[in-house]
This record gives C-alpha cells, sequence and structure tokens, in this order.
C-alpha cells in the first residue's frame, strides 16, 4: 500500500432532498490500495461510494456538503469535469452491465468516445485492458462474439477490463462479486489484489470474508438508533487490526454476526 492519499472527504454530508443520508463522514483514502466499505443494509454504503464520482449527481434534489478531494482537487468545484472524473474514477456494479454489442467494442467505447481514432492505438488497449482484467485468454479468439453470451463472472471481469480501458487512477467496485459463484467470486478477488499493484480501489461488500481477504483498510458505516437514521462512519482503520481488535464494541459486533 502507498501511504500518499487519493481521495479524502472532510466533514462530508449528503442529503436527498430533506433526507439525511450521510453524516460527517472524514476519512482518507490510499493510493494503490483496497478500501471496503462495510456496514449493514441501508447505512449509505452506496452512496459513499457514487460520491466519490458524483454518480449520485445523477439523482433529484441531492446535495452535498464538506469536501471532497481527489489528489487534493475539489470533485464537487464548480469548475470539475464531471465527464473527466468519471474517466479517472471508473465504476463497476453489482450486477454485470454489459452492452449489448461485441466483446472488443465493449472496450473500445470508452477510449472511441476519448478521441481514440487510430484502430491498432485501440486493438492494443484492448488487449491490454483484458490481460489486466484476467480475461485475455478466455476471449481472444472471440473478440466479435456477442458480450451478453458470455458467463456473469466473464462479463464482470469485461466489465472490469472496459472500466481500464480509460485509464482510470481509481475503481469503484459496488458489491460486484455478490450475483456470483464461488468460483466466479475468487478470480475476480484474485484479480483486486492484482490490479491494486497500479489502482486505488474502493468496494462496498456484505461479505465479511471477503473484505479480510481482500482489502488493506476498512471503513464500517452505521445509522444510529431510533429517529437518527444518519450513515456516520464509526471506524475506520486497517483490515487486519479493525477485524482481530476494533476499538468500537458495534465495529465487533457487527463483524461477528451479532447484528447487521
Amino acid at each position: 500500500m502507498d501511504n500518499s492519499v487519493k481521495i479524502k472527504t472532510e466533514a462530508l454530508n449528503l442529503y436527498y432532498d430533506t433526507y439525511h443520508a450521510l453524516g460527517d463522514i472524514t476519512m482518507d483514502i490510499y493510493e494503490r490500495s483496497i478500501t471496503a466499505i462495510i456496514g449493514p443494509s441501508g447505512c449509505g454504503k452506496s452512496t459513499l461510494l457514487r460520491v466519490f464520482n458524483r454518480m449520485n449527481d445523477l439523482i433529484p434534489k441531492v446535495r452535498v456538503e464538506g469536501g471532497v478531494y481527489l489528489d487534493n482537487f475539489s470533485i464537487y468545484d464548480k469548475t470539475s469535469d464531471v465527464v473527466y472524473l468519471r474517466q479517472k474514477i471508473g465504476m463497476v456494479f453489482q450486477r454485470p452491465n454489459v452492452f449489448p454489442m461485441s466483446i472488443y467494442d465493449n472496450i473500445a467505447i470508452g477510449p472511441r468516445k476519448h478521441g481514440i481514432k487510430d484502430k491498432y492505438q485501440i486493438e492494443e488497449i484492448v488487449e491490454n485492458s483484458l490481460i489486466q482484467a484476467a480475461l485475455w485468454n478466455e476471449v481472444k479468439d472471440n473478440l466479435k462474439k456477442p458480450a451478453l453470451e458470455l458467463q456473469p463472472g466473464e462479463q464482470q471481469r469485461l466489465c472490469i477490463a472496459r472500466a481500464i480501458a480509460v485509464e482510470p487512477d481509481v475503481i469503484l467496485m459496488d458489491e460486484s462479486c455478490s450475483a456470483l459463484d464461488p468460483e466466479s467470486t475468487m478470480k475476480i478477488e484474485e484479480l483486486m489484489l492484482n490490479l491494486m499493484k497500479k489502482y486505488t480501489i474502493i468496494i462496498v461488500t456484505h461479505n465479511m470474508e471477503q473484505a479480510l481477504r481482500v482489502s488493506t483498510m476498512s471503513a464500517f458505516l452505521m445509522i444510529g438508533d431510533g429517529d437518527d437514521k444518519v450513515g456516520r462512519l464509526v471506524e475506520y482503520g486497517a483490515t487486519k487490526q479493525m477485524f482481530l481488535s476494533p476499538k468500537d464494541k458495534r465495529t465487533e459486533d457487527y463483524i461477528s454476526g451479532r447484528f447487521g
């Protein structure tokens, strides 16, 4: 893990109209690491993940307060280019969302949109992206095959290759193994650990074993009791240390399966 900070939040609050979804979240996410966001359903994990590439902007009446920085630049600054931001911070969703086109075109679409026209350069990007996503050997002879004909695990690796193709710095993964079988999950986890050498990865997961296997840092979110439905950061630290000796009783209860 690199000790330099890639993304940071400072007193981050997010509102859906009058609903206060995230409260006062301050954390540093380190370069070339895997950070797991964990916590019970409804605590704001996916909302926090989507803060980092401004996907929440697509929801009406969303308001963000506080600071969110990529390489010390405020991503919510009025001068921020959201298209460029989403190139730098790619996202892989819970279920594979391959496009109804060939394997090749699924990956080539991003570079083409960003102005790359040279056929040989695109071919090189497609090959390199598939190699990084550990999918090249399986599909190299069938690049014109419809992507929808791939198995779910292969489709998810194709989505990762598609994210890689536009040269991001950060990859967000929102429960990207939850719809996959154990063998496909294992391949994606191995892939995450390899990609961490080059990219900063942030994952949302309900799987505590997965968080422990792959992540370097973990952020535990919870909502309060009673009427306090605000998602707050209870504890953040090195995953192994948190799982072995959590500082907060609520973290211990969640990790041990007493609730959530």
